[in-house]
């Protein structure tokens, strides 16, 4: 991910701001709803079942339904992401977020259009319900961008990180397939009948 500093205008930082406040409120939902679980209960709802709920809150709240459907639904996909990395034992259980720390959203689906450059150290990203917004062109936006993140630091500076997935670099190799012995002596045998060694330490290192 490459990340930019962005330039909103009042008017846009308010959209930001209210785009915040959302991704946050249906965040602690979820978080909400995990902890309320105990065993013997009914598991926890999962992601369809919190978007299917997501879409009976917006047509009951007039508030949440004037945000990005976008941008709250990708706030239950990253917190089934962090439950799943928690489950997984990578990542500590997902926690409440507070106001004004760790501010941000997500946007998926980028279209091709949706970034663009204006001179040479100025760029434009459209944002959902807030229109376009500049941010300093500062390098190369990587080509075929699929989503980006949008971030507040402590400070109140806004910042716009583009993810893109690189093109697969092909492996090395013929495809044949080789056994390899790892050894003290001989650092690895192969099947095919090579040994190598790998570069032991110098005298300098063995004697530290």
């Amino acid at each position: 991910m490459s990340r930019y500093r962005l330039q909103p205008s009042p008017a846009q930082e308010a959209g930001l701001l209210e785009h915040c406040g959302h991704a946050r409120y249906v965040w602690n939902l979820a978080v909400e709803q995990h902890m309320l679980w105990k065993p013997g209960r009914r598991s926890a709802p999962g992601f369809a079942e919190q978007c299917r709920q997501l879409t009976e809150a917006r047509a009951a709240f007039a508030w949440l339904r004037t945000g990005s459907i976008i941008i709250q639904q990708q706030a239950l996909k990253d917190f089934a992401q962090a439950m799943a990395h928690y489950f997984g034992g990578t990542h500590r259980r997902p926690a409440w977020r507070r106001r004004g720390r760790g501010e941000g959203f997500r946007i998926v689906a980028v279209k091709a259009g949706d970034v663009r450059r204006l001179s040479r150290h100025v760029g434009e990203v459209k944002v959902p319900k807030v229109g376009w917004i500049r941010f300093r062109w500062s390098r190369a936006v990587p080509d075929g961008v699929k989503s980006y993140r949008v971030t507040r630091d402590r400070a109140g500076r806004w910042h716009v990180a583009f993810a893109a997935i690189p093109d697969p670099v092909p492996a090395p190799g013929t495809g044949e397939v080789v056994g390899v012995d790892r050894g003290v002596a001989v650092s690895a045998a192969l099947s095919t009948g090579e040994m190598l060694n790998a570069p032991g330490l110098r005298d300098t290192e063995k004697a530290r």
